[in-house]
């Protein structure tokens, strides 16, 4: 894909790895749409700020209707409630579904026939290696990122005929709000954004950015006794 010539929009891109994700489009010549929840927080010179809350539908389709040139749609927007299966709150829980999984989504569903009028273009869901491996602690965030994955898989079958690739991203910890409280190392979002503009670029179906995602990956085929040793 040929970035210098896309339009793009990216979904949470008031900070973290979002706002990396569209300072990069910027500076390889994207037009690039930022969307929030509030978009007054959009403070990215040469970004468009676009009101979207990925969890309300009337937000989603006044945003298509605000950003009928899209070519590429980012599903980046998150959350982190750090809810546990069996002791989070229910609300908590249906958070990161409804974010993560029904929120992209609905966000897809709505922008695929403006990307098909477009002439076709992609699509590229942030995903993490929790979408292949469970830490327990936030399983809620876990389960919805492995949905995403999923839907992920199902999309990229049922577009490619329509010409819109759909891409996932895989990596650990990035240096966010969202994962303040970790203190393993976190990757520098603008390098995490660089090698996903990289695989953008390159029609990458799959991107995986760090050594533990692809090792990880690479687990997937030992099973349960390769992902989770501890087990008794």
């Amino acid at each position: 894909m040929d970035i210098s010539s896309t339009t793009a929009l990216v979904t949470g891109a008031n900070r973290g790895l979002g706002r990396a994700l569209a300072a990069e489009l910027i500076s390889r010549g994207a037009t690039v749409y930022a969307g929030a929840r509030n978009p007054d927080a959009v403070d990215l010179p040469g970004a468009k700020a676009v009101r979207l809350d990925v969890t309300d539908p009337a937000s989603i389709t006044a945003a298509t209707e605000a950003t009928g040139d899209v070519n590429l749609l980012i599903n980046n927007a998150g959350s982190g409630t750090g809810a546990d299966l069996l002791g989070g709150e229910l609300d908590a829980i249906r958070l990161e579904i409804d974010t993560h999984y029904l929120g992209t989504l609905a966000t897809t569903r709505a922008f695929v026939p403006v990307i098909e009028a477009n002439g076709g273009g992609s699509i590229l869901n942030i995903l993490s290696v929790l979408s292949w491996i469970t830490v327990p602690d936030i399983g809620a965030y876990s389960a919805a990122k492995s949905a995403q994955w999923s839907l992920t898989n199902a999309l990229r079958i049922q577009l490619a005929e329509r010409k819109i690739r759909v891409a996932g991203l895989h990596v650990g910890y990035i240096d966010t709000d969202l994962a303040r409280a970790v203190t393993s190392p976190k990757h520098d979002p603008a390098d995490v954004a660089r090698t996903a503009i990289d695989g953008i670029a390159d029609d990458a179906y799959e991107i995986v950015v760090d050594d533990l995602s692809r090792n990880v990956q690479a687990g997937l085929a030992g099973g349960v006794a390769a992902l989770y040793p501890t087990l008794p």
